[in-house]
């Protein structure tokens, strides 16, 4: 195995997480560039730099093994995690060395977990960097990744073999870039349609922004420290309820959904029992809340237990 070459694709990689945590100082910044500002900045350039020396040293190779391709996704993912706890760090506040780890582990693989204590004192450019870091990790970073590699050919389909389950690729039958793009596209416009829906719903621009890509990344994070329920919203719950379950649906039917192609949500066993097994779950769990007089009315416990079941069931 030429670890040179695992170590220029996981330098793209860190380039690419580089990328967002500079749109992050960017959040700073027009926050009226506030305590995370720099930090964010520093760790920007931080990541680049550490980045862009494989890229500088390493040839570009034209053809990459299988095993390279499980170094290339593993390392990547473990790196990812690592330079997560660059803007935490530098900022301070109640982030050690082990909290930030914590932290930055909990967004990529997008558990939702949190060491803080106080999350609204955290500053908006901060904030975002934990949606960002949930965000990417609900795509993967290698999927993102190969976003910005054009030229990798048979290698891009090496690496999107190793991050795909096999489950997955059995409903694609188009080539790796297009499965790429397909991927793309529903995650944007899922995360963008479900940002407008939550705005139109009373929140603003910026907690409608983070609380969908946390939602369409099957995460848990939130800017309040009482999460969604600082909202007091049932308009809110239940758009987060449609993001949350539709982002458990394989990505590639509701493309063919939207598309109309035959091989779409409708015919697929699998998502029907999935529904289905969210509203049979959601009906129970109503029914026991509504009989124990915890909720003055059935709606109420229906609205509160499906929300709760979602958010369990796509994790």
């Amino acid at each position: 195995m030429r670890v040179d070459v695992v170590l220029r694709y996981v330098g793209v990689v860190m380039l690419f997480i580089a990328l967002f945590m500079l749109l992050s100082a960017g959040i700073s910044f027009v926050s009226g560039m506030d305590s995370a500002f720099y930090p964010l900045l520093l760790a920007s350039l931080l990541t680049a730099l550490l980045g862009a020396f494989p890229l500088i040293f390493v040839e570009r190779t034209q053809q990459i093994t299988n095993k390279e391709g499980f170094c290339i996704v593993v390392g990547s993912w473990l790196v990812a995690c690592l330079v997560g706890m660059f803007p935490y760090l530098i900022w301070g506040g109640e982030f050690s060395l082990v909290n930030a780890w914590f932290e930055s582990v909990s967004g990529f693989t997008t558990t939702g977990s949190t060491i803080l204590n106080d999350i609204e004192v955290l500053p908006r450019g901060l904030q975002f960097w934990r949606m960002s870091s949930t965000w990417i990790g609900g795509m993967g970073v290698v999927m993102f990744a190969l976003l910005i590699l054009p030229s990798l050919g048979r290698n891009k389909m090496t690496l999107s073999s190793v991050e795909l389950s096999t489950l997955a690729k059995d409903n694609y039958r188009y080539r790796t870039q297009i499965i790429v793009q397909i991927l793309l596209v529903v995650y944007v416009g899922l995360t963008v349609l479900t940002t407008v829906l939550l705005k139109m719903a009373g929140m603003n621009w910026f907690d409608s922004l983070c609380h969908a890509m946390s939602a369409c990344a099957t995460s848990g994070f939130s800017t309040k420290n009482a999460s969604v329920a600082y909202f007091n919203s049932p308009m809110i719950d239940t758009i987060l309820i449609f993001a949350m379950a539709t982002a458990g649906i394989h990505f590639g039917l509701i493309y063919a959904t939207v598309t109309g192609k035959r091989n779409n949500i409708f015919r697929s066993e699998v998502t029907r029992w999935y529904l289905v097994m969210l509203l049979g779950g959601g009906l129970l769990i109503a029914v026991s809340l509504f009989a124990a007089n915890i909720y003055p009315t059935f709606s109420a416990a229906f609205h509160h237990a499906l929300f709760q079941f979602v958010s369990l069931v796509t994790t």
